[in-house]
């Protein structure tokens, strides 16, 4: 068959002649009018013709030939064939930035159509293409930039969010308060150079993730009173805290907020900063010396006298209807463990020893079952499991439409098995 198409086309070192290129282009062979699509040397209204080839091979050459007119890129830029549309958005990225003033604003305008198209086109893995292709082209047209940011699907906005330059920040502003998709928040958090605007923004959603993305990005612009913020709300999102800490600058104010509840690991690491001013250092280091104190003291049997007088505080205050879920709570936020187990114990008619135990194995069934039998609400069934036993988000039991996620069977069950356990 190559032997045929060379002496059809009179060998390949010879240009096409126009009169033979129309007599080829209406060849009943698909495969020699796909032969003429491709080539470099044809008139750029033959390959207009062969664009609307009732074959798809003979439409995908034209597609993928950069000598095609741009009338005919706008024209297949709406193919119902998926592979000549991805041919085309494949060629066509490569050759849409090289456009120049310089340039005729006709050809211009088709081509920036046909991207337009292609943008809009129902199969992701087309715009995916275009996505790719322009994420890092400064002069891509802006509204074709702007559309494909705003997909509905992840993996054609992701890339342009992270790296396209054509994005401002008011366009990033724009899509922050759009609602957008799961992930685009995240892949904005990601560029090279996050600016305040943004970074604030970003900082007041509920997208956890995204903000986790955010301090772990150096680049990123975070106003120290954003900072101050975002450490109010992480003490029970443990994700944002290594993060955090390995943040380029930390105010004093945040740096001891952040020594508060980290790990104990995290702890050394933000002691060992050099980093921090000295207003900073003297803060962290002050809480840190108490933490560790703390822990150590946690790890060490409680005297006879010091559980006897928590007993008496935390009966006292049963005894005055204070001993409530927001004494409690109050209680986990400061770190007093010991005051909590206490206080759940005599709520729930159980042992410290048996609430202690439940607290070691980290059981979020038997948590949740303790805060149930003391009259605790489902919703502080689970800060109890956050805060008490710092359980990972995987692991924790969420309440089923405000009840608790457990049977009364399946609770008493578990306080019977660690009251035996105990």
């Amino acid at each position: 068959m190559s032997g045929f198409l060379k002496r059809l086309f009179g060998g390949t070192s010879r240009p096409l002649d126009y009169d033979k290129a129309k007599e080829l282009a209406a060849h009943p062979d698909a495969r020699v009018r796909s032969e003429l699509a491709e080539r470099q040397d044809v008139k750029a209204e033959i390959l207009y013709f062969l664009a609307e080839d009732v074959d798809p091979d003979v439409r995908r050459r034209v597609a993928a030939n950069v000598l095609a007119p741009a009338q005919a890129n706008l024209l297949l830029a709406s193919d119902q064939n998926d592979a000549v549309r991805g041919d085309l958005a494949a060629k066509i990225t490569r050759i849409a930035p090289g456009l120049t003033a310089q340039e005729q604003d006709r050809l211009r305008r088709i081509t920036y159509e046909a991207l337009e198209v292609l943008a809009r086109d129902q199969i992701p893995r087309i715009r995916q293409i275009l996505a790719e292709a322009l994420k890092d082209v400064a002069n891509a047209p802006p509204e074709v930039i702007r559309r494909l940011a705003r997909d509905a699907e992840l993996a054609v906005a992701e890339p342009v969010l992270q790296f396209s330059p054509v994005l401002n920040d008011d366009d990033l502003l724009e899509i922050i308060g759009a609602n957008p998709i799961p992930g685009a928040l995240a892949a904005i958090s990601r560029r090279s150079v996050v600016n305040t605007r943004v970074c604030d923004a970003i900082a007041a959603t509920d997208d956890v993730d995204a903000i986790a993305v955010l301090l772990g990005n150096p680049s990123a612009q975070i106003r120290e009173e954003t900072l101050d913020r975002l450490a109010d709300r992480a003490a029970d999102i443990e994700t944002w805290h290594k993060p955090f800490v390995e943040r380029p600058q930390l105010s004093a104010r945040t740096a001891g907020k952040l020594a508060r509840f980290v790990a104990a690991s995290l702890l050394q690491a933000m002691a060992a900063r050099r980093d921090l001013g000295d207003e900073a250092a003297a803060a962290v280091a002050a809480v840190v010396a108490r933490r560790i104190d703390e822990i150590e003291g946690a790890a060490e049997p409680k005297g006879v006298s010091d559980e006897a007088a928590l007993l008496n505080r935390v009966r006292g205050l049963r005894a005055a209807g204070q001993l409530t879920e927001t004494a409690i709570d109050t209680a986990l936020s400061s770190g007093d463990a010991a005051f909590v187990v206490a206080a759940l114990a005599e709520l729930a008619g159980l042992s410290q020893r048996v609430v202690r135990k439940v607290v070691e194995t980290q059981s979020a069934k038997g948590i949740v079952s303790i805060g149930w039998k003391a009259g605790m609400s489902a919703s502080f069934g689970g800060q109890l499991q956050i805060k008490l036993l710092r359980l990972p988000s995987g692991r924790i039991l969420q309440p089923r439409a405000g009840e608790h996620p457990l049977s009364a069977d399946e609770m008493e069950w578990q306080l019977e098995f660690f009251g035996a356990q105990g």
